[in-house]
This record gives structure tokens, C-alpha cells and sequence, in this order.
């Protein structure tokens, strides 16, 4: 079962529908003005498929499904999220999310309790497991570096980069990220407590998976204000406006640091001209400097014609990486499930 229609779950549910070997039994929706409709209707796939969208979780919970794929909204809105979650989990179901990015790693010092402990208690009281990966995308900041640490011998520094264009971005990136706002604006994320929460639970985890305590996490914020007017998906960004931001989220141990999660993200791809750019556009990159030093660079794109860019493309693998990890957490114990808790998924059913 899938819930959540949005870019996410629209362009998932797309592909479930003609996959081997899952199938889809419902979907669910908070929006009232989807429900009652056919998913082909709600997500534009051309036809009909005797699906209907619902918001009733009483009625999904009934189809016994194997798996719920959870493309809820982001930790902002987290008392909605935990209360569709921990119904299904303790109805015994299994979910698979990308919302609530700190769960990525529940041990983060900054999740607060009343985050963690119902879906512990939902787990336990259901015998459900829970598995996020999260919409940084999570796998590029915790899958890739820490598989490419496990080629060293020694580890001095991993950087995790996200070097995007938001030029044909749609998300709320004003208020959370001051882009289009004036530089004197201080946008939710500067603030470095909200910043660790929301984007930086992969900092800790991988100094676990490296058995190290980091000393402490600390934060850097830059903006880049654009001389020239720029054209948004959103709009336009007036010259003396912020059109680029870079920050980090850094784990420091020993006095330096050794983990950290980068993200550039320009309007344009001249804009910002000194700050970081990848050997191709749009990419993730992972930097480790050690015994040996690695650099790997991911592009997701679309080469199916039908002209989607970068952005959607990784959108899209962030939402099939939860969906295809249903078999494996399936598979586990009950409670929460991290990526390292998971094995090697790779795909199944997916070259046919």
C-alpha cells in the first residue's frame, strides 16, 4: 500500500503499477479532494485502475497489506506523520518511509521523545518494523559514503555532497532555505540545532558504523545574492536576492572534522561561480580523504524521452529506495531499521 500522492508517491505508484512483483492493494491520502478518485486520475497515468484514494485508515488497514510505502510530509509536520505511521504499525504493518528525515538515525540526540517513543511502542505493540530513508536523498549521505569507507584502511575526512541546481525545483525552499528572500532574511535552516535535525541524522550514524563518539556537530551557512533577475519554476528571484546557499553539517572528532554533509544549491548553474560544482551537473558526490582517497560522483536522469530532469530523477530513487526495501524489512525483527540494519537490496524485478 502506498500512501502519499504527491511528485513522490505519484511517480512511484507509476511504476508499481506495472512492476512483477509487487502489488498495489490501496493508497491512502490526506488531501480531501483526492479522495474517492482513481488513482489513474490522481496521478496521471492515462487510464483507469479500479484503485480508489482514500483518507480512511480504518478500510486500509482491512487489506492486509504486506508493506506501507509512506511518502508523508516532511518533520515539520511530524504529529501527522507519527499518527498515520503508528496506526499502521500497530495494526502489524510494516512501513517504508521517506518522510521524517531524523529518523534516519532514531539515536540522534536531537529527536525529541514524543518523536521516538510511539512508533517504538507501535512497533512493539504490533510486532511491525520501521524503515526510513528520508528525502536528503538518505542514501547518498549514509549508503554510498559509508560503502566507500569500507574500501579504506584509513578514513582521515568523508564529505557527502549535494550539488543541485533548484531552478526547476518546486519545493518550499524560501522558508526553509532563504532562497529568494533577502540576505539580511534568516531562513529556518540557518538556525544550526534545525539544520542537524532536519538534514544531519547521517552525521552520527556513520561515526557509529566507524565506532567512533564525535566530540560535537557544528554548523556552517553562506549565501550567494545573484547581481541579475533569475527565472524559478516558482517565479522570479529580483537582483539582491539570495539565488544560492551553501552549508554544512560537520562531525567533529578529535578537534576536526572528520564527517561532513555538504549541499550547494544554486539557481542556476553560474550562480555561485567559487562554491563547489560537480564534473558533471546536478550531482551527489562523496570525497574521502584516506588510505585509499575515493571520489564518486551520482547523476540521476531520465532517458525515457519524456524530458523529466535531474531533480525529478533523484526524487524518484529516493521514493524506490523505501519501496524496495519492503521485502527486507519485512524480513526483520520488529522495530526500528536503520541502513544499517538492512543488506544488500539490489532490486529484485527490476531487469525484466
Amino acid at each position: 500500500m502506498v500512501w502519499g500522492t504527491g511528485f513522490v508517491g505519484s511517480m512511484v505508484i507509476a511504476e508499481i503499477v506495472k512492476h512483477p512483483l509487487f502489488e498495489l492493494v490501496g493508497v491512502g491520502v490526506s488531501n480531501p479532494e483526492k479522495v474517492g478518485r482513481d488513482i489513474g486520475d490522481v496521478c496521471g497515468l492515462g487510464a483507469a485502475t479500479g484503485i480508489v484514494a482514500t483518507d480512511d485508515i480504518d478500510a486500509l488497514i482491512a487489506l492486509r497489506p504486506d508493506a506501507v510505502v509512506h511518502y508523508g510530509p516532511t518533520a515539520a509536520h511530524a504529529d501527522t506523520n507519527i499518527d498515520v505511521i503508528t496506526r499502521f504499525l500497530r495494526a502489524g504493518i510494516d512501513v517504508c518511509s521517506t518522510a521524517m528525515t531524523p529518523w534516519v538515525w532514531p539515536r540522534m540526540h536531537l529527536n525529541p521523545p514524543s518523536w521516538i517513543e510511539p512508533i517504538t511502542e507501535a512497533c512493539d505493540a504490533g510486532g511491525a518494523s520501521c524503515f526510513t530513508t528520508g528525502i536528503d536523498p538518505g542514501f547518498a549521505n549514509d549508503l554510498f559514503p559509508m560503502t566507500l569507507m569500507g574500501l579504506c584502511s584509513e578514513v582521515r575526512r568523508v564529505r557527502a555532497s549535494e550539488l543541485l541546481d533548484y531552478t526547476n525545483y518546486t519545493g518550499d525552499y524560501e522558508f526553509e532555505m532563504g532562497i529568494g528572500k533577502p540576505p539580511e532574511h534568516r531562513p529556518l535552516l540557518e538556525n544550526r540545532d534545525i539544520l542537524v535535525l532536519s538534514w544531519g541524522a547521517t552525521v552520527p550514524m556513520i561515526a557509529y558504523a566507524a565506532g567512533i563518539e564525535l566530540d560535537e556537530i557544528t554548523t556552517t551557512w553562506d549565501k550567494w545574492v545573484t547581481p541579475d533577475e533569475r527565472k524559478t519554476a516558482k517565479g522570479i528571484i529580483a537582483p539582491g536576492n539570495v539565488a544560492a546557499v551553501r552549508f554544512t553539517i560537520n562531525g567533529i572528532y578529535r578537534g576536526e572534522t572528520r564527517i561532513q554533509l555538504e549541499h550547494v544549491n544554486r539557481i542556476g548553474l553560474d550562480a555561485a561561480p567559487d562554491w563547489p560544482t560537480g564534473t558533471d551537473n546536478d550531482v551527489y558526490r562523496v570525497d574521502i580523504e584516506g588510505t585509499p582517497s575515493i571520489s564518486q560522483e551520482t547523476a540521476f536522469r531520465f532517458t525515457d524521452g519524456s524530458g523529466r530532469d535531474a531533480a525529478a530523477a533523484g526524487c524518484l530513487a529516493t521514493g524506490l529506495r523505501a519501496l524496495n526495501a519492503v521485502v527486507a524489512v519485512n524480513e526483520h525483527s520488529p522495530g526500528w531499521v536503520t541502513a544499517l540494519d538492512l543488506p544488500l537490496i539490489p532490486g529484485a524485478g527490476t531487469i525484466r
